[in-house]
């Protein structure tokens, strides 16, 4: 059973004014006083109001939807993702409502509070670090929520994925077993999981007595970024004999670019990526990977998700799924 939330009438009460006046300021905050409209937006803030775009019926029952945010709109691992979820939810009646939010914060809790308005049954989320108004609203909200893709941080609810940590230092390990020892790391976008791998990538370093250098980029993943990363490393650092990279649109992107300049891969450099796509594992040489299950996790996540809303509990908190080393041919 969902939560009641707070309502335009709560805030009145507490500020003072009608129903109407609130609903008024919420809709045109230009229309009331400066000291009125202050005190309804730090009431609402502080109740952790939540605007309702559907009917009143609808808020009282469930809806057959379920809510998912996404990063991006344009990462494979995603579009993958969500193949696994519809898997689930489409046979059991649900439909997804999306919003990606950009692997920014505050965008992410802007289109959170979009979807409870329209009274989803519960969420799916991408992240597992979200600001205090996002927690505030997922807790005003009462219904189950999983997040995905990380299986160290503990989850608002429950999670499933694989361990970024571990991952990275295996795959390090396994280029450092195959004899490079100056190997960098070519990050984007610098996201949790971005940081997770680095952390998994710097102990693999250290342990072996070997020195970790980062290159890093703050715009989303492309081949054009992996390419652009490899000729600044290149410039700046032309003893490297190894690439690890945050995942495969980079190292693709990377590999090209050796391609461009001659540079024989793995002879005079070696290559990983994370996440295993399809168009490095058909290419030759075949690109070494982390290769994660990401449409697994979709629909495992979707199927606990539904067990909730139906009335189950949380069996497992955090349930990984693992991951697997493709050492391909780029090693």
């Amino acid at each position: 059973m969902k939560k009641k939330r707070p309502t335009l009438q709560d805030i009145a009460d507490r500020v003072g004014a009608t129903k109407m006046t609130v609903s008024r300021c919420l809709r045109d905050p230009a229309t009331v006083s400066e000291g009125l409209r202050e005190r309804i937006f730090a009431v609402a803030e502080q109740i952790g109001y939540i605007p309702n775009r559907a009917p009143d019926l609808l808020s009282r029952a469930t809806s057959h939807s379920i809510g998912v945010l996404v990063p991006s709109l344009t990462n494979q691992v995603f579009a993958d993702v969500l193949v696994g979820i519809e898997k689930v939810t489409r046979p059991a009646g649900y439909h997804l409502m999306l919003s990606h939010y950009g692997y920014n914060k505050e965008l992410e809790e802007r289109s959170l509070a979009s979807l409870l308005s329209y009274n989803v049954d519960g969420l799916i989320l991408s992240d597992s670090q979200h600001t205090q108004r996002t927690r505030r609203m997922l807790d005003t909200a009462g219904i189950p929520t999983i997040e995905i893709m990380d299986s160290l941080t503990p989850p608002l609810h429950q999670a499933v994925g694989y361990d970024n940590v571990r991952a990275a230092y295996d795959m390090v390990s396994e280029m450092i077993r195959h004899g490079r020892r100056q190997i960098a790391y070519l990050a984007v976008r610098l996201d949790a999981r971005t940081l997770q791998r680095e952390h998994g990538y710097r102990q693999a370093m250290e342990e072996h007595g070997l020195a970790p250098l980062t290159l890093q980029r703050s715009q989303r993943s492309s081949y054009s970024v992996g390419a652009g990363l490899l000729d600044e490393l290149l410039a700046q650092h032309p003893e490297t004999e190894g690439i690890f990279c945050t995942n495969d649109d980079v190292a693709i992107g990377a590999y090209f670019e050796c391609l461009r300049r001659g540079i024989r891969v793995p002879e005079r450099m070696a290559i990983a990526g994370f996440h295993g796509h399809d168009v490095g594992q058909v290419m030759m040489p075949r690109l070494a990977s982390v290769v994660t299950p990401r449409e697994s996790i979709g629909e495992r996540a979707a199927r606990e998700l539904l067990a909730r809303i139906q009335g189950g509990s949380v069996k497992e908190k955090t349930i990984d799924l693992a991951y697997r080393i493709e050492p391909g041919m780029t090693l």
